[in-house]
């Protein structure tokens, strides 16, 4: 487990937010992304039987249809050990592969940061 009190305030920021979004709407999953001017988008998991959507992927797509350009670091809070393969993917899109994504548990510890790579 990582300390999050050594996280920059921007990055924690984005956990808090993921971490409230989570527990707000009572998903599995909630999610924060900070686009290029610092503006921050949060979600959570989108299950309806017509569309699927993580909340780090729902993030993401709240940040493209605001018009955002890339991203500096993703967060998602989530019972998962680690960002999905898609999660990652969705960030790769808009952000590259050197954006990182901060991995935290429902508690707002952070597990992991990778890139998304």
């Amino acid at each position: 487990m990582t300390d999050s009190s050594a996280l920059a305030p921007e990055d924690r920021k984005i956990v808090t937010l993921a971490r409230s979004a989570r527990a707000r709407n009572g998903v599995p999953e909630g999610a924060a992304v900070r686009d290029e001017t610092g503006r921050t988008y949060v979600a959570g998991t989108v299950a309806l039987d017509s569309l699927k959507l993580s909340a780090l992927q729902t993030a993401v797509a709240m940040a493209v249809a605001s018009g955002a350009k890339s991203l500096e670091a993703a967060a998602v809070v989530t019972e998962s050990a680690e960002a999905s393969a898609a999660d990652r993917a969705a960030v790769r899109d808009l952000g590259g592969p050197g954006t990182p994504v901060l991995v935290a548990g429902p508690d707002g510890a952070l597990r992991v940061t990778v890139t998304a790579g």
